[in-house]
This record gives structure tokens, sequence and C-alpha cells, in this order.
């Protein structure tokens, strides 16, 4: 892996419990290039929504190390991703990962869709 500048690192922040459940389900598909995709799309019911999957790095994605764990994230995602913090929480309501992000100015009900300062993005159905 390239090495990458502390801005790019300091992007999104996975907590000890989301490396250690990526970290088993990157050694469950035994494949030492996957990383963790963090993207967001157009759509939700606020705006945009958040994705994630194993992957493989492209081209024009950033990546990084984070305990570990190889996260990639394209370019039109860093922009709205900066700050975030990735968590895996696991309760009796389900288990799930869920993002904290600080450039969301709001979020749906499901937390799984957000809208930022600048509007952008646009609203569809909701998750």
């Amino acid at each position: 892996m390239h090495s990458v500048s502390k801005e790019v690192s300091a992007m999104v922040t996975l907590t000890p419990a989301a490396v250690e459940k990526v970290s088993s389900l990157i050694k469950a598909k035994d494949n030492d290039q996957l990383a963790l995709r963090i993207f967001i799309k157009s759509g939700g019911c606020s705006g945009f929504s958040y994705g994630m999957a194993l992957d493989e790095k492209k081209d024009n994605d950033q990546a990084f190390d984070i305990d570990g764990v190889k996260v990639v994230i394209d370019e039109m995602s860093g922009q709205y991703l900066s700050g975030a913090t990735v968590d895996y929480v696991d309760s009796m309501m389900g288990a799930g990962f869920k993002i904290e992000n600080p450039n969301a100015t709001s979020t749906c009900g499901c937390g799984s869709s957000f809208k930022t300062a600048d509007g952008a993005g646009k609203p569809g159905a909701c998750c």
C-alpha cells in the first residue's frame, strides 16, 4: 500500500469494534486484496445514503490503513465523509455498522441517509 498523507488518513475513523468485524469479514473471504469501501450515493429519504462493501482499490480511490484494515473511498464520497466515524453495533435490536458523520446536518429516522449543509443530494424513497 502506498504511503498516504495525514489528511487522508484522518478522513474516517473506525472504532475497535468496526476494525474487528471488518477484519473477520475480510479473513472469511480469503482475499488479502480486499478493503472496506465506504461510499455515499444520491438517494435515501434525506438526499444521500451510505454504503459499504468489501472491494479492491480502484485507480481514483483514496486508500489508507486503519489498525490493519485497508479502507478505500472514492473522490466524490470523500468530500462528504471527512471526519466520519464507523462503528459496529451488536445489540438486542440487531447488529450492523453505524456511521457518525459531522458533515450531516440532518438524518432520516433509520440513520441510513443524510443531508449536508449545502443541500447536495436528491431525496428519494426511504430506506
